[in-house]
């Protein structure tokens, strides 16, 4: 009844269904009946349908087609399909042609598919590895997630 094989079957399953706390990944969805109040520091990919008003710090954002976003958001790569007001920076940028973007968008590189709204400026800027964190530049305007220690 309680056999060693037993056990090692059911120590290997639970193994297989635990995530790894160090390690960063997933999707966060902020669901289309949601809205939030203040800024989202994520280390894994963010889903935005609903209604963020602050900033947003991930890797990955994509705001869908009924999202909306007041705030500036910085990360690897943002693809906009609902709107945007506030500022852009990102290595990738993506507007779909269901996107409406006001502000400006600091990128690396730049898509904007025909239809898509863009009121602000684009200037393109030059990311550099630093420590294996990516910082990125645009003139003297670093933008970065490193936190200084006092």
């Amino acid at each position: 009844m309680f056999s060693k094989s037993n056990k090692t079957q059911t120590s290997t399953s639970n193994t297989h269904t635990t995530p790894s706390p160090s390690k960063a990944g997933g999707l966060s969805v902020i669901s289309s009946d949601l809205r939030i109040s203040g800024d989202l520091v994520s280390e894994s990919d963010v889903q935005v349908d609903g209604f963020v008003d602050g900033d947003i710090r991930t890797r990955n954002l994509t705001i869908g087609q009924h999202g909306e976003v007041r705030g500036e958001i910085i990360a690897d790569r943002v693809r906009v399909c609902g709107k945007v007001t506030g500022q852009i920076r990102a290595k990738d940028v993506s507007l779909a042609d269901t996107a409406k973007m006001i502000g400006d968008i600091l990128h690396e590189t730049l898509a904007i598919e025909p239809g898509a709204h863009l009121e602000g400026h684009c200037r393109r800027i030059e990311s550099v590895e630093e420590g294996g964190l990516t910082v990125i530049q645009a003139g003297k305007i670093v933008a970065s997630n490193v936190k200084k220690e006092v």
